[in-house]
């Protein structure tokens, strides 16, 4: 059973999101939030699977709240609800820890999956869609290579075959064409992969991405 916690201020937009989550076997809502502050308070008590989670809430915005919650360090995922696919708060939302993101008008298949999928482990945005998102607010990222050029720490530990896979991943490739054009096994792909968040610490694909933008291994197209 995937547990949720919905976060909204409009108690009509937590209706029918409960309405549609309560209606699969799989899943049950655990609590409801108004704000940000509420959501990672009751995300403290009732460690969900999963928070569905609105940005622009009053005081603690959802950004916020999903910063405090991906800091804390528990198993909880964060899936941002936007109003467009490339707006800057998906951005945001992404650079502060959350696992993917979905427009607000998504069919309710899209939302279902979605929530299954962060509740996996899985990121829930596509690939070429986080490079278009990261290429277009990459002039936000603040610099993270020291100035006498050494590399990042946070790459030091990855082979140079990781950090071949990490530099396509960040380049929009998906497992498929990975293994495809580099002539390896998916399977083998998917173990690097694997190895990459892990020594990166990496919580999904998402964010080993944004290491490759954060560490200039992937630079703006």
């Amino acid at each position: 059973m995937t547990t949720v916690l919905l976060a909204d201020d409009q108690p009509l937009q937590r209706f029918g999101f409960r309405m549609l989550l309560e209606s699969q076997d799989d899943m049950t809502v655990v609590g409801e939030a108004a704000n940000g502050a509420e959501a990672t308070r009751m995300t403290a008590e009732l460690r969900p699977d999963v928070v569905l989670m609105d940005v622009r809430m009053p005081g603690l915005d959802g950004i916020e709240a999903t910063r405090r919650i991906v800091a804390a360090g528990g198993r909880t995922r964060v899936l941002i609800l936007t109003t467009f696919d490339l707006d800057e708060y998906a951005y945001a939302g992404l650079r502060a820890g959350a696992s993917g993101f979905l427009v607000k008008d998504a069919e309710p298949e899209e939302l279902l999956s979605g929530v299954r999928a962060v509740a996996t482990g899985d990121a829930v945005v596509a690939p070429s869609l986080t490079r278009r998102l990261l290429d277009a607010y990459v002039h936000h990222l603040p610099a993270s290579t020291p100035p006498d050029g050494t590399p990042d720490p946070r790459l030091a530990t990855l082979t140079d075959r990781e950090n071949e896979i990490l530099r396509v991943m960040g380049q929009g490739w998906t497992n498929t064409e990975i293994a495809e054009r580099l002539h390896l096994a998916e399977s083998t792909v998917k173990t690097h992969v694997g190895r990459i968040l892990a020594k990166t610490g990496s919580r999904d694909r998402v964010q080993a991405v944004i290491l490759a933008y954060d560490t200039k291994l992937v630079t703006p197209t």
